[in-house]
C-alpha cells in the first residue's frame, strides 16, 4: 500500500487508523458501563443518559464538533482547566480528533454491547451469586465471556465509524496536513484542488475496504453472539 499510496496519503491513512484505535480503547471501558447501565439499571435520570448517549446520532456532526470546541477549545468550559492544570490542548491536534471520533462512535459501540448485555440471562448470574460469588467476580467469570462477542462488535463498528468521521473532526480539529488531516480530510482537500481526483479515488477505496471489512467482522461476531447464547439457553 506505501507503494500505491503518496506520502501524503498514507500519512492521511496512518493517522486515522491511529486516531481510531485510540479512540476506541479509550471509549471502550465506558461503553461497557453505560450499555451495562442501560440494560440492567433503571434510574432517575436513565433516559437522560439513555438520550445523551444516542444525542451524536441524531445531531449534525458539525453541531457536535462545535460542542466540543465550547467545551474543549483552549478556552473552552473544560478545555481552560486542562490547559492551565496540566498544560493539555485537544483543539486542533490529533488528540482532539481522537476526542471527536470517540464521541461520534460511541452510541454505535454502546448500542451492539447493550444488546449482548440484554440478551444474557440473568438468572445465570443470580446463580453465580446464590453459590457466594461477589458481582465483580460474577461479572467477570459469568457476564463478560457471554457478553465478549458484542463488546467486540461493538469495537469494531466504533473503529470504523472513527476512521469515517469527517465533520466533528474538521470542525473541532480542522483539517492540518500531518497533524489532523484523518482520511475523510484528505479526500475532502484532494476534491478541493484541480487532478486531486485520483489521489481522492484511493483513498475512497481504502475507506470502502475498511468498512467492509468492519462489516463483515461485525456480523461474523454477531453471529458468534447468537450461537453463544443458544448454548448458554
Amino acid at each position: 500500500m506505501a507503494d500505491w499510496l503518496s506520502p501524503e496519503e498514507w500519512q492521511a491513512v496512518a493517522l486515522s487508523l491511529r486516531v481510531s484505535f485510540w479512540a476506541t480503547v479509550i471509549s471502550l471501558p465506558f461503553g461497557i458501563l453505560c450499555a451495562w447501565a442501560l440494560a440492567r439499571r433503571r434510574f432517575p435520570g436513565w433516559q437522560m443518559l439513555n438520550g445523551l448517549v444516542h444525542l451524536p446520532l441524531i445531531l449534525p456532526p458539525v453541531v457536535t464538533g462545535y460542542l466540543l470546541l465550547m467545551a474543549f477549545g483552549r478556552r473552552g468550559w473544560i478545555g481552560q482547566y486542562l490547559y492551565d492544570w496540566f498544560g493539555v490542548v485537544l483543539a486542533f491536534r490529533w488528540t482532539g480528533a481522537v476526542l471527536a471520533a470517540a464521541v461520534m462512535a460511541f452510541p454505535l459501540m454502546v448500542r451492539a454491547i447493550r444488546l449482548a448485555f440484554e440478551a444474557v440471562d440473568p438468572k445465570l448470574e443470580q446463580a453465580a451469586g446464590t453459590l457466594g460469588a461477589s458481582p465483580s467476580w460474577v461479572f467477570l467469570t459469568v457476564t463478560l465471556p457471554l457478553i465478549l462477542p458484542g463488546v467486540l462488535a461493538g469495537a469494531v463498528l466504533a473503529f470504523a465509524k472513527a476512521m469515517g468521521e469527517f465533520g466533528a473532526t474538521i470542525t473541532f480539529v480542522s483539517n492540518i496536513p500531518g497533524e489532523t488531516q484523518t482520511l475523510p480530510s484528505a479526500i475532502y482537500a484532494f476534491l478541493q484542488v484541480p487532478g486531486g481526483d485520483e489521489a481522492a479515488f484511493r483513498l475512497v477505496a481504502v475507506s470502502v475496504a475498511v468498512a467492509m471489512g468492519a462489516l463483515v467482522l461485525s456480523e461474523v461476531m454477531a453471529r458468534a453472539v447468537a450461537r453463544r447464547i443458544g448454548v448458554a439457553g
